[in-house]
């Protein structure tokens, strides 16, 4: 029987990310790479780990085995330990009678066994694909503060991306007076990141009320928190106003990369004193040749440079050729751009070969119709023939033949 923790963290991470396309044909969305070393799934670890937060179970669904592989003992981010650590949990091995996990709620729900043998004050529910830096024990602090029976991690958003968020009015004193979920017309910039704080004793009861209602999608954001809020509940926001993005899609996976580029945007990989952990393979150190030129780029170990990079993220092992061109795009761990070839605008996944003279993606000055432009994105291990075309917006998952 494990000892009492005041807190652990359940770490929603089974998503098929279909808005990835072929990028999660293979890998889970928390698996895909991020940031020329890191996976997404890094951020939510390192940042329970930072916040002192060493119990974790990660909810596997879809495509889980390099998930699986990856977080390994949970060595890399300190989560290898005798009391705790990091637990893989799969639907199939939960509750008798039950098989996938039918919604947010209902994956907390089919865990209720793992939880409860920690026996927690509070439990922290957790998505596995958003790229942030968040101390979760202040959320906690401001939880407990509150007496709150459930607390929503709260952010500013433009107004003209509001609708595509779940949203919060606010009450002076923090609490939530009304919840609109994805509205055509919204009345709040206050959006839900994902990121909740529950009382477990409250929570395990509302788990167990949701699965037995046959109405309910068994979702937080749907079903379980407005369930709450109608019943009067405590629930508040807790405000964050660091950086945070939603990679559910391929402009926001491409956009966040590229952030990293930007001085302006506050996202700092290199700060020690919140370190984001990951889990590396050991390889050289990367090589730029006297024929290369590399500007505001992120070029990982192993790369050997003889091309032109420039405002691009670059994975390890990656290759650029003499006289190849690589602009404001993201190249996966072990693709090769050969020479003479062109990448612009484009996310290149694992083990990709783009043989001479190929053109990926393209500059959106260069179209003549701003709407057919678009990140293009070539997917792992697929070889784009010697001087062929790879069109914005385009996503290749089948080798492309020579021109």
């Amino acid at each position: 029987m494990s000892r009492k923790h005041e807190c652990i963290a359940m770490l929603l991470a089974g998503g098929q990310g279909s808005r990835l396309g072929i990028l999660t044909k293979n890998i889970a969305k928390p698996a895909v790479p991020y940031g020329g070393k890191y996976r997404i799934i890094d951020f939510p670890l390192s940042n329970c780990v930072n916040s002192g937060i060493y119990t974790v179970g990660v909810l596997t669904q879809y495509q889980p085995l390099e998930l699986n592989d990856y977080i390994g003992n949970g060595q890399a981010w300190d989560l290898d330990r005798a009391d705790g650590g990091v637990h893989i949990l799969s639907p199939y091995q939960q509750i008798s009678g039950t098989e996938w996990y039918k919604g947010t709620a209902n994956a907390i729900y089919q865990n209720i066994n793992f939880i409860d043998r920690y026996d927690p004050e509070y439990v922290l529910i957790l998505s596995g694909d958003h790229i942030y830096k968040m101390d979760y024990s202040k959320m906690i602090a401001f939880h407990k503060e509150k007496n709150a029976d459930c607390t929503i991690a709260m952010l500013e958003v433009p107004w003209e991306e509001a609708s595509r968020f779940g949203l919060m009015l606010v009450n002076d004193d923090g609490s939530i007076a009304e919840f609109e979920e994805k509205p055509k017309n919204p009345r709040s910039n206050k959006a839900s990141m994902g990121v909740y704080v529950f009382s477990w004793k409250k929570l395990r009861q509302y788990l167990l009320d949701d699965e037995a209602n046959p109405n309910s999608s068994n979702d937080f954001g749907k079903d379980l928190i407005p369930a709450m809020h109608a019943a009067h509940e405590r629930l508040f926001a807790y405000e964050f106003d660091g950086y945070w993005k939603d990679v559910g899609t391929i402009d926001s996976l491409w956009e966040a990369n590229l952030d990293l580029l930007n001085p302006q945007v506050d996202l700092d990989l290199t700060d020690t004193s919140w370190k984001i952990y990951a889990k590396n393979p050991v390889t050289g150190p990367h090589y730029v040749s006297d024929t290369a030129k590399v500007q505001n780029s992120m070029v990982a170990e192993g790369c050997e440079i003889e091309g032109e990079v420039d405002f691009s993220v670059l994975f390890a092992n990656v290759t650029v050729e003499e006289g190849a061109v690589v602009k404001d795009s993201i190249i996966m761990p072990g693709s090769v751009v050969k020479k003479g070839a062109v990448v612009q605008y484009a996310i290149v996944a694992e083990n990709v070969t783009v043989e001479e003279k190929a053109q990926v993606g393209r500059r959106p000055e260069e179209m003549e119709n701003l709407e057919d432009w678009g990140v293009s994105v070539v997917g792992m291990g697929v070889n784009i023939g010697k001087g062929a075309t790879v069109e914005p917006k385009a996503m290749i998952g089948e080798d492309v033949k020579e021109a």
